[in-house]
C-alpha cells in the first residue's frame, strides 16, 4: 500500500514526502457516551469542520479523498463514486480515489484511476 501511494504521488507530480497538516481524524470522539451524537451525520459534520479548518490554514487546489470512509464523511449525504472530481459545498473540489487496499486487490481499477488522474491533475499542476 505504501509503494502504491508513493507511485500515485509520483504520477501526480507531487512530492513523495508527506507533510502532515493536522492530526488524523478519529471517530467516535467520545466513546461510550450516549449523550453525544456519534452517528453518521455527526461524523460527516465533524470531518467537514476539520477539513474546513485545515483548508483555511493552508488552501489546496484539490483535496484527495482516499477510500470509502473519506468519500462518505467528507462528501455529501450520498457516498460519491471513486475516480471522479466532486464539488464539496463550501470546501472546494475533491478527487475521489478508491482505498489503497481496494486498488491492490482489483488491478483493473488502477487503469480507471490513472485515467481519472490525467483529468484531475490539471487542478494541482500547470499541465493542460
Amino acid at each position: 500500500a505504501y509503494r502504491l501511494l508513493m507511485d500515485l504521488l509520483g504520477a501526480a507530480g507531487l512530492p513523495d514526502r508527506a507533510r502532515p497538516v493536522g492530526e488524523p481524524i478519529r471517530w467516535p470522539l467520545i466513546r461510550n457516551n450516549p449523550e453525544f451524537d456519534q452517528g453518521p451525520a455527526a461524523a460527516r459534520d465533524y470531518v467537514r469542520t476539520v477539513l474546513q479548518g485545515q483548508l483555511e490554514q493552508e488552501p489546496a487546489a484539490c483535496t484527495w479523498l482516499v477510500g470509502v470512509p473519506a468519500m462518505r464523511f467528507a462528501g455529501e449525504a450520498e457516498t460519491p463514486e471513486a475516480c471522479q472530481e466532486i464539488e464539496l459545498a463550501g470546501l472546494g473540489v475533491a478527487w475521489t480515489l478508491p482505498g489503497l487496499e481496494q486498488l491492490m486487490e482489483a488491478p483493473p481499477l488502477k487503469a480507471e484511476l490513472w485515467q481519472s488522474m490525467r483529468r484531475a491533475k490539471r487542478r494541482w499542476t500547470n499541465e493542460a
